[in-house]
């Protein structure tokens, strides 16, 4: 397949779109490991899961307001994500997608995608990361004050949080809104996985006694090593100091956003992200799109665009299916996208002895639930597969 067979299809698919509305694009990556000898665009890089095999990039973009996937991207492996995003941004533009507020998990954050997205017009949701002098001297500042404030209480999420305005950086020209959160949920698995790492870390190093070692740097941190002469591991010691201050930020975590809103506001709009996740994980599990199983240039860019237009089907599939049954009180088994598509599996035609093709058998309760999501019922259902049997009979007598 050309790749202006690719450009025509997101040029049209995006045309369609409602871009006077105010969206937020959710923007995901992944790569892809592959064994194929005639890719131009694998390459060594950074994966993410290291199977010791090249590489290529490949990202989706969001519309998280309408849960629709707009476009998506596959770049050589040995470009990092960070430095991919300055070309989707132009990307985004192009397709109308302007004055778009972008979310972006914490691999993004950094001055110079901040600025990028800003060049552009663009606003941001981000969870911060790399800056953990930043991050503590938020903490530090507003500890104690809203944890237990009812005021602050974000009851959906379970999670305390307060918004204070700073600059990132200190040639920053704007004030960033960063809101700090605080779980005692979150705090508590933070707090145990920390103490299983450092048992872990412990039994690592009894195991290491009198032996030469190069340690990584994390046990340099959560412990005071005393070595030999000639290098080897004697005794150590816990560092009660780093490990008691790595638990008293257990529980926290921080968001910036580019415009004035509230916490509350901030992580409800961040955690639209999860469904996004979601669907990006379903397009390489429900689709298929963990292996590529292909060996050739046009075969892969044939595969990734038929995957990304069933993941626009299977998007609308997810939204109707949650429109529906998150309303009501209890949502039945069958209201995820597979159990639902399985289920409508079951709605067959056979030819009878006459030589017409009919329905197998009524159409089940089960069924009118999940059809009556997408504004169908039981009489279209027949009445569509009257047409079918006339189209058929056609057919065989020509």
């Amino acid at each position: 397949m050309p790749e202006e067979a690719k450009t025509s299809f997101l040029d049209k698919w995006n045309e369609r779109q409602d871009h006077r509305k105010r969206i937020y694009i959710s923007y995901d990556s992944t790569n892809k490991n592959s064994q194929a000898g005639d890719l131009n665009i694998v390459e060594y890089g950074h994966p993410k899961d290291d199977k010791g095999l090249p590489i290529f990039g490949y990202s989706i973009a969001y519309d998280s307001t309408n849960s629709i996937p707009l476009f998506y991207e596959q770049y050589p492996g040995s470009i990092v994500d960070m430095s991919q995003l300055e070309f989707m941004l132009s990307k985004a533009g192009s397709y109308g997608c302007k004055g778009a507020t972008f979310i972006l998990d914490r691999g993004y954050f950094c001055k110079s995608n901040i600025r990028g997205l800003e060049s552009k017009s663009y606003h941001f949701i981000m969870m911060i990361k790399g800056m953990k002098p930043l991050v503590h001297e938020v903490i530090d500042a507003n500890r104690g004050r809203f944890e237990s404030s009812r005021d602050c209480y974000i009851r959906s999420y379970e999670t305390y949080g307060t918004t204070e305005p700073r600059k990132l950086y200190a040639d920053d020209e704007k004030e960033r809104y960063i809101h700090v959160y605080h779980s005692v949920a979150r705090a508590a698995a933070e707090r145990l996985e920390l103490e299983r790492e450092l048992n872990k870390m412990a039994e690592a190093l009894d195991k290491t006694k009198n032996i030469k070692y190069d340690f990584p740097l994390s046990y340099h941190h959560y412990f005071d090593l005393i070595f030999s002469k000639d290098g080897k591991l004697m005794t150590y010691t816990e560092n009660s100091k780093a490990v008691e201050e790595e638990l008293s930020y257990c529980g926290y975590f921080c968001i910036v956003t580019s415009e004035k809103m509230t916490a509350k506001e901030a992580l409800a709009i961040y955690k639209s992200r999860d469904e996004n996740e979601k669907l990006f994980r379903a397009d390489k599990s429900f689709l298929g799109n963990g292996s590529m199983r292909v060996h050739s240039e046009e075969s892969t860019e044939s595969k990734i665009l038929i995957e990304f237009a069933a993941l626009i089907i299977r998007c609308k599939f997810f939204t109707c299916l949650k429109d529906t049954f998150n309303s009501s009180a209890s949502k039945p088994n069958y209201a995820t996208v597979p159990a639902a598509i399985r289920e409508l599996e079951k709605i067959e035609m056979a030819r009878n002895y006459d030589g017409i093709y009919r329905l197998d058998h009524a159409v089940t309760r089960r069924q009118k639930d999940i059809l009556k999501c997408f504004g169908l019922d039981a009489d279209q259902v027949k009445e569509i597969s009257r047409i079918i049997s006339k189209q058929l009979s056609a057919t065989e007598a020509r």
